[in-house]
């Protein structure tokens, strides 16, 4: 079986599209209605932007959406995903792809969830930090007993879980996870606590514009951060789609799941390969794969 899957924050590279954009009539018909939808030029930014624009939340996450999104639907009938997954941000290209969310509708949500969580960050200072080498288990019980926010915010494969919170409280968290014998514990670039409760600013104003937003029935089930199981209802999807700013994403579980479930390729669409690394150390056995654009012009 065929699943297909969808990177997050992170991925994005200075060049990401303009092949697509070059060459396909389709992707540049999106690319420009993303401008027009956005009210500034993406691409711009996008195919020719420093790695530090790229950075900014309020283009990365529209960035990475389009790019993944707009592959997907140059692929043509040679996409037919029996389930599909994105990771934390990726989710979005992920529901766009399985029907459940409309192209222009997608963007706005995505768009609308950046400058949630930028505005989001700007309250309290608050980062994220890579843990490596210990048992999620014992990460949970470091984050539990130190002093402050911080909670498991990724579980991206066994021994690699990101921890997320304020600034002092990650500080602790990555001293007291050393001493319990990490073999690494990374404080990450990143603009704030994702995936954490200080993003709950961020979720209620991103639970509105959900709520308002028209989701159908997807062509096949989404495997969503929240939950890790395979989800076909649109109330549902919704619910997770809102609990995801501030609930771990379960990236490990997800896959997991899907091989349960007799996914036997995993395909990522969208810039980069981090997430068909991090299947592979869930899962060795699994057949991984890049979406290849291929321009019949």
């Amino acid at each position: 079986m065929n699943a297909y899957i969808f990177p997050g924050q992170g991925a994005q590279f200075s060049g990401m599209g303009l092949d697509l954009y070059e060459n396909s009539p389709l992707a540049q018909e999106l690319f420009e209605q993303a401008n027009d939808i956005l009210d500034f030029h993406i691409t711009d930014i996008m195919f020719e932007g420093s790695a530090e624009a790229l950075k900014e939340t309020q283009v990365t996450q529209p960035a990475i959406f389009l790019h993944s999104v707009i592959l997907a639907k140059t692929l043509g009938d040679s996409f037919k995903p029996n389930m599909v997954a994105g990771h934390s941000l990726g989710e979005f290209s992920a529901l766009v792809a399985n029907g459940s969310l409309n192209f222009e509708d997608g963007l706005k949500l995505v768009s609308q969830r950046a400058l949630a969580m930028q505005k989001a960050c700007e309250i309290q200072p608050s980062t994220m930090a890579a843990v490596l080498g210990l048992d999620d288990d014992i990460v949970e019980k470091i984050c539990t007993i130190t002093e402050g926010v911080v909670v498991a915010a990724n579980y991206n494969c066994p021994g690699q879980l990101v921890i997320s919170g304020e600034v002092e409280a990650i500080n602790r968290a990555c001293e007291a996870l050393k001493e319990e014998g990490a073999r690494r514990a990374l404080v990450l670039p990143v603009g704030g606590a994702f995936h954490s409760p200080l993003m709950e600013p961020a979720r209620e104003e991103l639970a509105a514009a959900i709520e308002n937003t028209t989701f159908s029935k997807p062509n096949c089930p989404i495997y969503q951060n929240v939950t890790a199981n395979a989800v076909v209802n649109e109330d549902e999807i919704k619910a997770n789609l809102i609990s995801q700013l501030t609930a771990p994403v379960k990236w490990t579980q997800s896959v997991q799941q899907m091989i349960a479930d007799g996914a036997t390729l995993f395909t990522e669409v969208g810039p980069g390969k981090v997430l068909q690394g991090l299947v592979k150390k869930i899962n060795r056995e699994s057949q991984t794969a890049s979406a290849t654009f291929e321009s019949n012009l």
